[in-house]
């Protein structure tokens, strides 16, 4: 299976102009010299390929804080997130990654916001100062956190407590990003997910970063989107759409997301 991503099929050298008048991009390499418009699929996505580069040196989704908690998640990202959440309306969303705790506000205010539903968030360590904030949150009643190796027997148990008499499950896969780790994870919290929901693998952007600050050159070929493809090639009850676009105007919606292939959706039982 081929990625999703054009970065794939990206030169790794080239110039890029930009021509403010005709309103394009003007990319010149090795197979010569093409121009995208502003308003074409390709200059969108050099566009937001681009700003996605820039805010991974940047820092940029270390600026944003949900309901007093940071979030470290590309606001698109998490505005997509919602229109899943809005689509299935689950009663139950399992998270595996909480850091400060963003993310799990995030899904717990969507619950309270559509009057039910509950978030299992698994961390194998939360600080304590991040236990203590998300202790004394307003919406602390809507989560449960579980401390322990997202792949270990004793958490998959007690996330299969909570998800025992749940009709409509959402997994939310942010945690540890190696490719191995990944697939146990697909593979043990897949079955969680209900028919016509959503099983979301965050920050395949990996493959994208090998060079930049902060990265490392192994997560070239270590990072969700191997995992991703190894996993639907074994489960075709899984297929990889999205992310949910309820309201599309946009002539060319750039492709602004941390989460390479990570849009899997379990099929719905006919």
């Amino acid at each position: 299976m081929t990625s999703s991503d054009p970065a794939a099929q990206l030169p790794r050298q080239f110039q890029l102009g930009v021509d403010l008048d005709d309103r394009s991009f003007e990319m010149v390499s090795s197979d010569g010299m093409q121009q995208f418009g502003f308003d074409s699929a390709q200059g969108a996505w050099l566009a937001s390929h681009f700003w996605k580069q820039v805010g991974w040196d940047t820092k940029h989704v270390y600026s944003f804080t949900w309901h007093g908690r940071p979030i470290i998640q590309l606001p698109d990202d998490l505005v997509r997130m919602q229109e899943a959440f809005f689509e299935v309306e689950p009663d139950l969303v399992v998270e595996i990654g909480v850091a400060h705790g963003g993310s799990a506000v995030f899904f717990a205010g969507l619950c309270a916001a559509q009057g039910f539903g509950e978030v299992v968030a698994v961390e194998l360590e939360l600080r304590p100062h991040n236990r203590e904030a998300l202790d004394n949150h307003p919406l602390r009643r809507l989560m449960t956190v579980v401390e322990g190796n997202s792949i270990s027997s004793d958490v998959v148990d007690q996330v299969a407590i909570h998800a025992a008499d749940k009709d409509r499950v959402m997994v939310f896969l942010d945690g540890n990003h190696t490719k191995a780790h990944v697939a146990a994870e697909l593979e043990l919290y897949a079955p969680f997910v209900s028919p016509g929901s959503w099983l979301i693998v965050a920050d395949g952007i990996m493959n994208e970063l090998n060079s930049a600050p902060r990265s490392q050159p192994h997560w070239v070929d270590d990072n969700p989107v191997p995992a991703i493809h190894a996993f639907l090639a074994n489960h075709p009850e899984f297929e990889r759409v999205g992310p949910p676009r309820p309201f599309d105007e946009s002539t060319a919606a750039p492709t602004a997301t941390y989460f390479i292939d990570g849009w899997l959706k379990r099929r719905s039982v006919k």
